[in-house]
């Protein structure tokens, strides 16, 4: 018997007490479970790969899109005690092998679509023995995962998994840089669950669609777990599109949806040019960063009234602070207040948790929950840095700049590295490409540094829309809201911004001029 407070336990109370609720919906593979079903799937997984020779504190990689197949690998791994450790589909062979090797992985699971990346780096995995291959013509040599699913015991493994064993390592999107390997156990979730839980006030007869990546923290742990956990249903689509979104809401009824901004919009806009049913759908969830109000105006006429914020990163759950509904338009542009059993410090960057800045001074942020990760797989100089100890409780150190207004809410200003010093005057990239967004022809924006030798740095904007500089100038030159010193000297137009899987822009691959946006064109302005 395992122990209670884990993650497979969630899954296993709901299945006990109502095992015939809807609780999985793939459409793409016309799969549809009770939360029975599920359970006993999951059972069958997790002794397929103890077959393999996975134990506990193995380490169990993905390479799949959305699907139930990863849905049932998570929690096999927590009935087994594996480490669960999910990997971006679309990355390349050269960092699966990095990934794959610095987190020591036995087993790999894979499908057509992460085939040849998989491929690619299987000569230099060290570590892996065993391959799982979730579609047809499965390549000699592997397993094919269903014919496991169907020999494996539907009963649990007796292994015994503890609250405080990791449930995972999940690697960082890397918006500085080379991934880190973040160390979550199973009651850092448990306790993230009740956040989500209470946050969006979920309810039994709720439907999730997940159509954003769940091999990150933000779809799994943010709304595919707490939705378990809570008994409601799960509409899975293998990837994003904002025709299927709004196609699902209103085939399954949908209620709750979760997607960062820039697919916000997309959805809004498809949504105003289309006669889908949307009614069903009572809430939104976002993250990555704050809607832009001209976003969230077209969210609400176009889709739902209701929309909640969650501001965080992979580290400390992700969710520390949310913006609830009744404060979208009030709190306009901030995080919202911290989280329930959180707590929040701003303090000079790097400075120790009692050094705070003075209410509305920009600072480092810092936060203090259950949530936090235990470490840095292989990193102890990173976790070091990241995470201090003072007078009994542990911070985390964020490298996000922001400040706290009168009431206390949190507004997230920038990256500590991607501030830009010009002319010794400091300039936050944000509130420049706040003022770009509002050009009606900018559809995403991202402002850098740019060595200067007369400035220092000079401020740059990466621009992807139809216009040109001289408009964007002079639209900045107009604007109330950007001083000078702040306005960009240069434009570099392209066809899209290299982002992360929680739509956060990766800017240093904008810095280095690692674009990977096709075509470049720089215009410089006076």
């Amino acid at each position: 018997m395992a122990s209670h407070a884990t993650i497979a336990d969630t899954l296993e109370r709901t299945a006990d007490l109502h095992p015939d609720r809807e609780a999985v919906v793939y459409p793409a593979k016309d799969q549809r479970w009770t939360y029975g079903e599920f359970d006993r799937k999951a059972n069958r997984l997790a002794n397929a790969l103890a077959d393999l020779g996975v134990e506990k504190g193995d380490r169990v990689s993905t390479m799949l899109f959305n699907g139930s197949e990863i849905v049932l690998a998570v929690y096999a791994c927590a009935k087994l005690g594996a480490v669960f450790n999910p990997l971006n589909y679309r990355l390349p062979a050269g960092e699966v092998e990095y990934i794959v090797n610095d987190a020591g992985s036995t087993v790999m699971l894979y499908e057509t679509d992460t085939r040849e990346a998989v491929a690619g780096a299987r000569n230099a995995l060290e570590t892996v023995s065993e391959y799982v291959y979730v579609d047809e013509d499965v390549p000699g040599g592997d397993h094919d995962f269903y014919d496991l699913l169907a020999d494996a015991s539907p009963e649990r493994p007796d292994t015994v998994v503890e609250e405080t064993d990791a449930y995972a390592f999940i690697y960082t999107s890397g918006t500085t840089g080379r991934p880190k390997g973040v160390v979550h156990e199973h009651r850092d979730m448990l306790e993230h669950n009740l956040l989500c839980i209470a946050e969006m006030n979920l309810e039994r007869r709720d439907v999730g669609l997940s159509a954003l990546p769940l091999y990150h923290c933000a779809e799994l742990h943010a709304n595919l777990f707490p939705r378990v956990q809570r008994g409601a249903t799960n509409v899975i689509h293998h990837e994003f599109d904002p025709v299927q979104v709004l196609d699902a809401i209103e085939e399954h009824g949908v209620t709750v949806f979760f997607a960062a901004p820039t697919a916000w919009n997309g959805v809004a806009r498809t949504a105003a040019e289309t006669d889908h049913d949307v009614s069903s759908l009572r809430l939104g969830l976002y993250g990555a960063a704050p809607m832009p109000e001209e976003v969230l105006d077209a969210c609400m006429e176009h889709l739902c009234e209701d929309y909640v914020q969650a501001y965080g990163m992979t580290e400390i759950g992700p969710c520390g602070t949310f913006q609830s509904p009744e404060e979208q338009l009030t709190k306009q542009g901030s995080a919202g207040l911290p989280a329930l059993n959180h707590r929040v410090r701003i303090v000079e960057p790097d400075a120790d948790p009692d050094r705070t800045v003075e209410q509305g001074d920009i600072g480092e942020i810092l936060f203090a929950g259950p949530c936090t990760m235990r470490e840095y797989w292989n990193r102890p100089e990173a976790t070091r840095e990241s995470l201090r100890e003072h007078e009994g409780r542990e911070w985390y150190y964020t490298g996000d700049l922001g400040y706290r207004d009168e009431d206390g809410y949190l507004y997230v200003v920038d990256r500590k590295d991607d501030m830009i010093v010009s002319g010794g005057e400091n300039v936050y990239p944000a509130e420049v490409e706040d003022v770009l967004f509002r050009h009606e022809a900018v559809v995403e924006a991202a402002v850098v540094g740019e060595d200067d030798d007369e400035w220092g740095q000079r401020v740059v904007a990466y621009v992807v829309g139809d216009t040109d500089a001289a408009a964007l100038d002079q639209f900045c030159l107009e604007s109330d809201d950007l001083a000078d010193f702040k306005r960009p000297r240069a434009y570099y137009f392209v066809e899209e911004l290299p982002k992360n899987p929680s739509g956060k822009v990766q800017k240093f691959r904008l810095r280095s001029g690692d674009d990977d946006a096709g075509d470049v064109e720089s215009v410089d302005v006076a």
